[in-house]
Order: C-alpha cells, then structure tokens, then sequence
C-alpha cells in the first residue's frame, strides 16, 4: 500500500494548506479465481480483492467545485460539483466525475465541494480492475465526508451503473462487487444475477496467488464477448423446448444439460454452452474443496477451468495459452489459469512460496521465447474491500 506520508505531501503541494483535515481511503483490485463467464449466464463467479488498489486522499472545501489529481497522471483540474458532464478530454477523471453524478441522481446531498488525490498502484489495462477500484473508494469517501449512509452492496451496484451509463462501459457487477465486499483472506461465491453472496475463507498456507501479465493488448474482447453471449441466448432457446422457462444458462445443471445438450443443434454453440454449466459445477465443487482445506484439488478444477475456456469457449489465445502452459511446467504449481474476459491480459497461478522466484524466471523465459513479449509478475495476498485507512 501507498506511503501516506509521502501521498499527503504531494495532496498539499497540489491543493495548498496544511495536512489538517485530509482523510485517506483505500480500495483494491480485484482477480476471479474461478468462474469466468459465467456472470452473464445466471452462474457463480469467485473473485478476491487484492491487497493493492486505489488510495484516495480527500479534504472538503468551502465552495462547490471539485479538485481531481492523481499521481499516475499529470493533469489535474477543479470542476463545478454540478453540472457532472461526460468529456472525453477528461480521461481518467470520468471515473470519479460519474460516481459524483451518479450519487447526486440518487438523492446523495452533497454538502460542499472536495478536493481528491487518487494514487493508483493497479496496472492500467491489466484486467485487475483498476477502475472499479477508482469508482468504489470515491463513492465510499464521499459518502463518509458527508456523513451519510454506508452500504457496500449499494456502492456495487452505484459504481457499476456510473460505469454502465456515464463511461459506456457495459460491465457486469462482478469487479465493483469484489473491490467493495472483499474480506481479508476470503473469497467470495458471488451470484450475479441475485447478488447473494457468501465468505469463503481462502486459507492458501505456503502457496501464493501470482498474477502474470501477459501484456498483450486486448483488442478482439467487445466483438467476440457479444458473439458469445449471443451464442449462450442462442442454447437457451433451444434448450427451452425441454425446459420452457429457463431464461439463463445458469439456470440448469450438469446432469440435465448433459440429457438434454442434443437440443442444441449447433455444435459450436453446444461448446459454448458445455463450458458454462460445468464452469458452474467447477466454482460449487471449488467451494466444497477449500473448505476441506484441499489446495490441489482447488488447483485441479483452475487447470479445467483454463482448459475448458480454450477448448470450448474458444477465448484464450496464444499469448494466455503461452504462459499457463509454461506456468504448469514448473514444479510447485497447483493450478494456473487466464482470468477475466479473455484474449488477453492476465493468468493466476497458485504457487508454493518457495517456487515463486523460479516461477517469475522460468515462466517469464518461456513465455517470452514464445511471443516476444515481457511478462509482468505480482505475488498477490488476498485483502480488504474498501477502508478508511490511517
């Protein structure tokens, strides 16, 4: 986490005044160890949230403007606090811009302006949910600022409407779910659809979650993630001849998908709709092997989740092939598979602690002998949701 003596400093060089009255909030990013899309499905996902994230150091004023800064990033400007307008010149300040729009639509008062310094430590274009992080930690301070009510599942469901409405980005619930509900040492069974959700205790003992960036831009993510969902709409029409209310895929299980998956007459469709029910079925029986404590078999059922994301729903791609392929190849790896939306972006691996330099060397090596890229490597804790800190 970010040194807040260090951050204060710069918040006082940038807005003037002295430390007195500044508070600092903190929200993580977030990784899905198992579960990948499934969420549009009706299904279970599993993600955590990480120890590093988003700081935010915030101060009111006495008027009703607005001060945006970030260490990341040069620019840094002060904005009425109404009218909130979309201006794509405004980059990575839409993120705080629409929750303060987003909290003003829902009848969140305001008293007065702030002034806001956002420190990032989530690599930009990761996949680890760098702006749900953005979104959770304003909507949590500026709720707390202004003493008004804090509910964790309602900043969720607000940070993902801003992101939906005012930034145009038609994410699901999962990453703002995780970086506002995380608990240490904890992963959550999540149920998108609903929103039920529970605590797993997480209790990795000598092995690491390590993150690889495979640095591959994702370019194909949005043509073929409508593609699929188009193709998961289509199995549930054909599957409703049996089952006439269904309208998710989530909504049957294994043993009735496998009676019944001759209704899909599409063969490429079937794959697709093969993977989500027994991705399902993989994220409940991950629930029932962590809490046996059972961290090989938990590494089992990741292999046949990257397995069944290549082979059926077709979505990982050489570079995320690459580098699991060459994390499996080392010894003390329980399981190692792509995370998130796929084509790109990241993989996570459980690896036993005294492995994880020979796994950043080896993988690092082989991954890029065969695309020519440079891996980036985080070994991972599994944190908080979104605080107040110091």
């Amino acid at each position: 986490m970010a040194d807040l003596q260090t951050l204060k400093r710069r918040f006082v060089e940038i807005y003037g005044g002295g430390e007195e009255g500044v508070r600092s909030f903190h929200a993580p990013g977030r990784v899905n160890l198992i579960g990948e899309h499934t969420d549009y499905n009706g299904g279970y996902v599993f993600p955590a949230a990480l120890t590093f994230g988003t700081t935010l150091l915030i101060r009111g004023r006495e008027d009703d403007w607005l001060g945006l800064a970030s260490t990341n990033f040069p620019e840094h400007k002060h904005l009425p606090i109404s009218p909130i307008v979309y201006d794509e010149a405004d980059d990575w300040m839409n993120y705080p811009k629409g929750i303060v729009r987003e909290l003003q639509n829902n009848g969140a008062s305001l008293p007065h302006g702030f002034d806001l310094l956002f420190h990032g430590e989530i690599p930009n274009g990761a996949g680890l949910s760098s702006s749900a992080s953005i979104e959770v930690v304003t909507a949590y301070a500026l709720l707390t600022m202004a003493g008004l009510p804090i509910d964790t599942v309602e900043i969720a469901r607000l940070s993902q409407k801003s992101e939906n409405e005012f930034n145009g980005v038609k994410c699901g619930i999962m990453d703002q779910f995780a970086v506002a509900n995380g608990k240490k040492d904890h992963a959550i069974l999540l149920m998108c659809d609903t929103l039920e959700y529970e605590h797993v205790p997480f209790k990795s003992g000598e092995y690491k979650l390590i993150i690889g960036n495979t640095n591959k831009r994702r370019g194909l993510v949005d043509s073929k993630y409508n593609e699929r969902r188009a193709q998961c709409e289509q199995a549930v029409k054909d599957l409703q001849q049996t089952f006439p209310n269904m309208t998710l895929l989530g909504q049957i299980g294994l043993a009735e998908f496998t009676e019944n998956k001759q209704l899909i007459k599409d063969e490429t469709v079937r794959k697709r709709a093969r993977h989500v029910v027994e991705e399902i079925d993989r994220v409940l029986r991950s629930i029932e092997v962590l809490k046996a404590d059972d961290l090989a078999s938990f590494g089992q059922l990741m292999n046949g989740s990257h397995d069944s994301l290549r082979d059926l729903y077709e979505v990982t791609g050489a570079e995320l092939d690459a580098m699991v392929d060459a994390a499996r190849q080392v010894s003390g790896v329980l399981g190692s598979r792509m995370t998130g939306a796929g084509f790109g972006g990241c993989t996570v691996s459980l690896v036993h602690k005294d492995s994880v330099e020979r796994f950043k060397n080896e993988v690092g090596r082989k991954y890029t002998e065969a695309t020519g890229l440079v891996p980036d490597f985080y070994v991972c804790s599994i944190g908080n949701g979104v605080e107040e800190i110091g």
